[in-house]
């Protein structure tokens, strides 16, 4: 479990995707969570890639979190990144209806359509709270989407880091009560998770954080 490299030791892998349009602010996000900064950053070209070590009661996870660019012409390059995922967050800009809307008409049939997972745990995040005044996707909405395609919802800011670590801390922890998913990460998942290679990717960040 641990390595000669020195990384922290584990006791589950677990592949997390972040999907939607571009721009809502996924880079944003997820580089909100494994550094604890905010850029607003150009969009991804392909897949960027990051890792972050955390620790839930008493069990050590290791989080591969693929950042999908959601520009169509990318579309059929990163389709094969969703096999083999635990957790997939849908997100969209609170401040976009458009971003919202694309939920069912494009990323929710994504999912259907190339998840290899059946008990895969959906996350749905409206993310931009901190614009607050721009809103043009109400929070009952939000719930409604959720509820209706099974997914787990919460509101954040990536700039602002409002419930940022908590969108993927309830991700988690819902995957952890999941059998089928903490079967594959504790032993398949760490032999397969990492065979994709893009051809596009920033440097794997580490961190590490613990949670009661």
């Amino acid at each position: 479990m641990g390595s000669s490299s020195g990384q922290p030791e584990f006791d589950y892998l677990f592949k997390v995707l972040l999907i939607g349009d571009s721009g809502v602010g996924k880079s944003s996000l997820l580089l909100s969570f494994t550094s604890n900064t905010f850029d607003d950053l150009s969009p991804t070209i392909g897949v960027d890639f990051k890792v972050k070590y955390l620790t839930i009661g008493e069990k050590k996870l290791k989080l591969a979190i693929w950042d999908t660019a959601g520009q169509e012409r990318f579309r059929t390059l990163t389709s094969s990144y969703y096999r083999g995922a635990q957790g997939i967050i849908m997100v969209y800009d609170v401040t976009r209806r458009d971003t919202f809307k694309n939920l069912s008409d494009i990323w929710a049939k994504e999912i259907d359509l190339y998840s290899t997972n059946q008990d895969c745990i959906k996350m749905l995040v409206g993310n931009k709270v901190d614009k607050e005044s721009e809103r043009a996707v109400s929070k009952k909405e939000g719930i409604d989407f959720a509820w209706e395609y099974g997914c787990l919802f919460l509101e954040c800011s990536a700039k602002t880091r409002v419930n940022v670590e908590q969108c993927f801390e309830e991700l988690v922890l819902k995957i952890l009560e999941t059998p089928s998913l903490t079967t594959e990460g504790s032993s398949g998942g760490k032999k397969n998770i990492f065979k994709q290679n893009p051809a596009q990717t920033s440097s794997t960040s580490s961190s590490y954080c613990c949670s009661s």
